[in-house]
């Protein structure tokens, strides 16, 4: 009994033994995949700028705060001969503010935030992406480095209306009593115009759909590679 005991022992010990280099072999390949993934993942530099088209209009008449933002990149960034963001991604951010115009003074103004990129081939990555530039709207410009589009100021646009009104009151005056009526009718006029232009809420920011837009990255975005571009079949 002892002998066959013997026997048997080198192969009851071999068995486990061979089981875990089987384990062992099996499982490096996944070891060796780990350093592939990791030497294909990039970075999105902060400060990278993308210019992107409005898949929508965004007026601050009829914007509100936390509305939806549906944009697409109309031009490829590339960085050290690699495509990291291609055209044709899809830019989602929201409006974080909105201001109309007053009657009295305060400009329009509206706020974007961009959160999110949706690669053509599905897949998504979040960011933090403001604007930087608006060379697609015109009479707008920026508000400081926070990014917000402000529509240019208006009152040189007021001070021509009152005017304007003033020289029709004149002339009507002045037809009417000649000389003394047309400095009553000025008077009349410009004192009706001003109070138009005080009185008229000042022009809205408007973004149709297909206005070019600057997104500039705030933060360095590390991607993977390997899903950047769409699977083909």
């Amino acid at each position: 009994m002892r002998i066959w005991l013997f026997l048997l022992l080198p192969g009851l010990l071999s068995g486990p033994t061979m089981a875990q280099a089987k384990a062992d072999a099996t499982s490096s390949p996944s070891a060796a995949e780990s350093p592939a993934r990791a030497d294909n993942a990039l970075t999105i530099p902060a400060g990278t700028k993308i210019p992107v088209a409005l898949k929508h209009a965004i007026s601050t008449k009829s914007a509100r705060d936390g509305d939806a933002v549906y944009a697409e990149t109309t031009f490829p960034f590339v960085l050290n001969e690699r495509v990291l963001v291609p055209p044709g991604t899809y830019v989602q951010g929201k409006i974080s503010h909105v201001q109309r115009a007053g009657r009295i003074k305060g400009r329009a103004e509206v706020l974007i935030h961009f959160t999110t990129l949706i690669y053509p081939s599905g897949y998504t990555v979040l960011l933090p992406g403001a604007i930087e530039n608006v060379p697609g709207a015109e009479k707008t410009s920026m508000k400081g480095d926070e990014g917000t589009i402000r529509r240019d100021s208006q009152t040189g646009e007021k001070v021509g209306k009152a005017a304007g009104t003033a020289a029709t009151g004149a002339i009507v005056g002045g037809l009417s009593n000649g000389g003394k009526g047309a400095l009553i009718g000025a008077g009349v006029g410009g004192a009706v115009g001003t109070a138009i232009a005080m009185l008229t809420r000042g022009t809205d920011v408007r973004l149709d759909a297909g206005t070019t837009v600057e997104m500039v990255i705030q933060r360095p975005i590390e991607i993977d590679g390997n899903r950047i571009s769409a699977k083909t079949k």
